[in-house]
């Protein structure tokens, strides 16, 4: 058993949302600190991850401060390098000034990361892409892409960097859209700093199993976090954790564990109307209840169902450890 497990979320599971449709939002406006607040109150939360910039009013000294009175740290810093000053690209920007930007924003990120005591900046290039045929070189495209993020490698060895793929919105395709291709340039870039942030409904909404896509990872020692949430595979929606695959899901944790990969369970959930405290509260319940489910699988016996490509006793094992005999 995996002792003393510690949970995570996206500090935006604490926001207010807007929509195409809701522009006024579905709640009123909260500062920075004030989800730091209202995610403290999360039960067995540990760790957040923040999003940057922030408000130039907000020191990282008050956001030191307002996590220590939370009882929470810092696992990583996102950079915003997707709002709409890089609607073209940020790594693949057809300006050369903007891709610096981009790079500059990354790197005051890795700054906040230290400042913070977290492990690792994330990297969601989501507008790097392209929306319709013949619009971009796909060869220069994909050089750019791998050439920012090596290039952030290399100026912070110290930290890691993790790139999170997803396969469209807000571009129609974006370049980093599976674990096959993110691999792929990864491996081009050969640093050992650079890994994939696999989150558990981009895999769903792409077509993969996300079990699979992490096996894919870990044996080529690339995952170096995860993110977990739900959604029906046709649009990214962000729902709690469990409630439309829980068996997937449940599958997903199962591959970590044989994997013996130890990292934070962490949430990327998008609660627009449900109240976002009580939404964490149950996913993290959902989790640990995996958790222990873990524990009580019959691992001989799953592994010999697997090895006869048996699917109804391997799910019956599966079952009888989540649900109970």
């Amino acid at each position: 058993m995996i002792m003393n497990q510690k949970f995570g979320a996206g500090i935006w599971h604490f926001a207010n949302y807007v929509d195409r449709y809701a522009t006024d939002g579905y709640g009123e406006p909260r500062s920075l600190l004030e989800m730091i607040e209202m995610a403290g109150t999360v039960e067995d939360l540990s760790v957040v991850d923040i999003n940057y910039p922030w408000s130039p009013d907000i020191s990282v000294a008050q956001v030191k401060e307002a996590l220590d009175r939370a009882g929470l740290g810092v696992i990583g810093i996102t950079p915003e390098i997707y709002t709409r000053e890089f609607a073209k690209g940020a790594f693949t920007n057809p300006d050369p000034g903007i891709r610096r930007r981009a790079n500059e924003m990354c790197n005051e990120a890795a700054d906040v990361v230290r400042q913070l005591g977290g492990t690792y900046v994330k990297l969601w290039p989501g507008q790097d892409g392209w929306d319709y045929p013949f619009q971009v070189d796909y060869k220069t495209l994909w050089k750019h892409s791998r050439e920012g993020v090596g290039e952030l490698a290399s100026q912070n060895s110290d930290l890691k960097l993790v790139v999170e793929y997803k396969p469209r919105e807000p571009r129609v395709h974006m370049s980093y859209d599976s674990v096959a291709r993110t691999l792929l340039g990864i491996e081009s870039i050969g640093l050992p700093n650079v890994g994939i942030l696999l989150d558990f409904g981009h895999a769903l909404y792409g077509g993969e199993s996300p079990a699979d896509s992490a096996q894919l990872a870990i044996d080529h020692g690339r995952l170096f976090g995860m993110d977990v949430n739900d959604n029906l595979r046709g649009w990214d929606d962000d729902m709690i954790a469990g409630t439309v695959h829980p068996m997937e899901l449940f599958e997903f944790f199962y591959t970590l564990r044989k994997n013996a990969w130890e990292g934070v369970w962490q949430l990327d959930q998008f609660p627009f109307r449900e109240n976002a405290v009580e939404a964490a509260n149950m996913a993290i319940g959902f989790l640990k209840k995996i958790e222990r489910a873990l524990d009580r699988l019959d691992w001989n016996a799953m592994a010999e169902a697997q090895a006869r490509q048996d699917a109804v006793a391997a799910n019956r094992l599966a079952q009888e450890a989540l649900y109970g005999a």
